[in-house]
């Protein structure tokens, strides 16, 4: 900002930050602010014991979670789609090394897993998904073969929800599902914004043999309003390095995969 704001003026605008994009990192506000990253934590801490908004690691995320039904809200995707846009490219290129040819694999409705299709190879593949952005991606590759699970469209995440979805998905099987998350808590487990997807998340992870989390760092240690998985459905976690090292080797330990890229 260009000039110096009070504490109450910038924790006003680190809100408006927060709802605006879903989620901000330390660094980003306090360059943003033109203070310190200890002021900027200072900050967070005083707005989360207020209400205004959720801690995370490093950072912090919206607690926006009222729409006009009265039920929890997604971040919309256009939205999703340019947060922490660069980690999760890395994060995609990371996960396409973890596909082979010949394989069936599943991408959820995540913004994450839209990078993965724009990257992934015209291999022999066969791919499961849930996501409109996704599906359209792959069309244009002609050797890769393209299941979409119908559905409840839901208009924020570009994705197919419900019981339809959720049947679709009972007729397959594949070797991994790449999902991605609001939030991954050591105690809460995985969780998600609104129930719909919750559920989904928890049975794309029954049909596959392996579960592959792509969730950058600012995910981690937040519990997001609906429960999907327990951390022992996730086999891998692929993250970028914004991630300290204890907390990588506190997953770790519960046997889970973790890659940092």
């Amino acid at each position: 900002m260009v000039k110096t704001m009070l504490a109450a003026e910038r924790q006003e605008f680190i809100v408006r930050v927060v709802n605006e994009r879903g989620s901000a990192r330390v660094s980003e506000l306090a360059e943003l602010c033109g203070v310190t990253e200890e002021t900027i934590r200072r900050d967070l801490d005083r707005l989360e014991e207020a209400g205004r908004l959720r801690r995370s690691h490093g950072g912090a995320v919206s607690v926006r979670d009222a729409d006009l039904s009265g039920g929890p809200q997604e971040i919309p995707y256009y939205e999703r789609e340019i947060t922490h846009a660069e980690e999760k490219r890395r994060i995609a290129e990371e996960a396409v090394k973890h596909i082979r040819p010949g394989e069936r694999i599943l991408l959820d409705g995540s913004s994450t897993a839209w990078y993965v299709a724009r990257i992934l190879p015209d291999m022999p593949l066969t791919v499961l998904t849930n996501s409109v952005k996704a599906a359209a991606e792959l069309g244009s590759k002609e050797r890769i073969e393209v299941l979409s699970t119908g559905g409840l469209m839901s208009h924020r995440s570009l994705s197919f929800v419900g019981p339809l979805a959720e049947r679709a998905l009972d007729d397959f099987h594949v070797e991994k599902a790449f999902l991605s998350c609001k939030g991954i808590h050591p105690e809460r487990g995985i969780s998600e914004s609104t129930g719909l997807q919750a559920q989904i998340k928890r049975k794309m992870a029954e049909i596959a043999d392996h579960v592959i989390l792509l969730a950058d760092a600012s995910k981690f240690g937040v519990q997001a309003f609906a429960r999907a998985l327990d951390l022992g459905a996730v086999n891998t976690i692929i993250t970028d390095r914004g991630l300290d090292e204890a907390t990588a080797e506190s997953y770790r330990a519960l046997g889970i995969e973790v890659i940092a890229v």
